[in-house]
């Protein structure tokens, strides 16, 4: 049987479920590693932005008739297995910190790119109050997006250099 563009949401849908589930163990790995209390501060305040984006992607589910959990994003693990070689590289305070940014800004491109797909494809399968859940979340990967660039331009890279 021939796939459709309903079945390649599903599996984009548990692809984000996925990604967003393997952030809820990472980021905290990430705030215990941060330097600056700002970025550490970050990092926990989108775990729960994480955990919100869960549950979204729940109601998502059930309103499309899709399954949570069925698929391993491959992408994320790759992500968050970069995260992790970053802190295990004994990099000082400052660098380390800059390298958690940069991390933690390609897991936030990486979500702006799924989300972006999801909301595009929700809108032409005529999902639209799914498609404005998914939009939410796209618009709060981007503000994270912005503040990890505000935080590492406003002094994190800069300490770094020092």
């Amino acid at each position: 049987m021939a796939k459709t563009l309903t079945d390649l949401f599903h599996d984009q849908l548990q692809d984000a479920y996925s990604a967003e589930t393997q952030l809820t163990k990472a980021l905290p790995k990430m705030a215990k590693a941060a330097g600056s209390a700002e970025l550490r501060a970050g990092f926990e305040q989108h775990l729960t932005e994480t955990k919100n984006q869960l549950a979204r992607l729940e109601k998502v589910c059930q309103q499309v008739g899709c399954k949570t959990g069925s698929n391993t994003c491959e992408a994320m693990e790759g992500l968050i297995e970069e995260g992790e070689e970053v802190m295990g590289l004994g990099l000082d305070t400052d660098a380390q910190d800059a390298g958690l940014i940069a991390a933690a800004q390609k897991v936030e491109h990486y979500e702006i790119a799924l989300y972006g797909t999801l909301c595009s494809f929700a809108k032409q399968l005529g999902h639209q109050e799914a498609a404005r859940i998914l939009h939410e979340t796209l618009d709060e990967e981007k503000k994270t997006d912005e503040k990890l660039t505000q935080l590492a331009e406003r002094g994190v890279n800069s300490k770094a250099r020092a």
